[in-house]
């Protein structure tokens, strides 16, 4: 039997941060869920053509701020910063409170596990050849400096009657080494003979631990 996991939520605590940042006791769990649900499945849903493949909340008493990693982050902000307030004004609207929004820029989307995905599904939408599709993106991805990179496709795969998997590896993947910088994305693209899965696995690298971090800071004040 396969067991399977998630690369970021496997690596959570040592080299990758929670999404979502905040306390709450058993009254108001339960709301801020579903309130942070609500908030992604809208910028998401409204902004998909900003290349969005990350959004973290931060919660205070009394303010949420939403930190939007954007790969085009001039369409969120708009023309003097207008698209930007009316995003703030709606999800106030909708999640009930006050909102505080920071947008990043992704410099690299080439290495974005998600956004790569993403690119890759609106060319399967578009008809086009999923072999020459996933060769391109592993190779453009490799090109930009990444160490690995994985492509798997599932699904009625250029509209085939029987559902199959294609699968492209580059590099290395080391999935079982917590240090490894792996980013991990999934998109569902829907055409007309049916849903494909693109999953997409990026390896860019050893990143240190959390802790030797620390120490290392520690231990660099400690000899000034």
């Amino acid at each position: 039997m396969g067991q399977k996991i998630n690369p970021i939520s496997f690596r959570l605590g040592i080299n990758q941060t929670w999404r979502s940042r905040w306390y709450a006791d058993k009254r108001n769990f339960g709301d801020r869920l579903v309130a942070d649900q609500k908030i992604r499945n809208y910028i998401h849903k409204n902004y998909n053509f900003a290349g969005i493949p990350r959004i973290d909340i931060e919660r205070t008493s009394g303010e949420a701020r939403v930190t939007l990693h954007c790969a085009r982050p001039g369409v969120v902000i708009g023309r003097k910063g207008q698209e930007v307030d009316r995003l703030r004004s709606e999800l106030e609207e909708l999640a009930g409170g006050s909102i505080h929004i920071d947008i990043k820029e992704v410099p690299r989307p080439e290495l974005n596990a998600t956004l790569v995905s993403q690119a890759m599904s609106e060319q399967l939408q578009k008809r086009a050849s999923f072999r020459r599709a996933i060769k391109k993106a592993a190779d453009t991805t490799m090109q930009m400096g990444a160490m690995g990179i994985k492509i798997e496709l599932s699904g009625r795969l250029g509209g085939a009657e029987m559902r199959r998997s294609e699968r492209v590896v580059l590099g290395m993947i080391p999935l079982h080494t917590l240090d490894a910088d792996i980013d991990y994305g999934f998109t569902t693209c829907v055409t007309k003979s049916g849903t494909i899965g693109v999953k997409v696995w990026i390896y860019n690298g050893p990143k240190p631990h959390r802790s030797k971090k620390n120490k290392e800071v520690d231990a660099a004040g400690g000899t000034d």
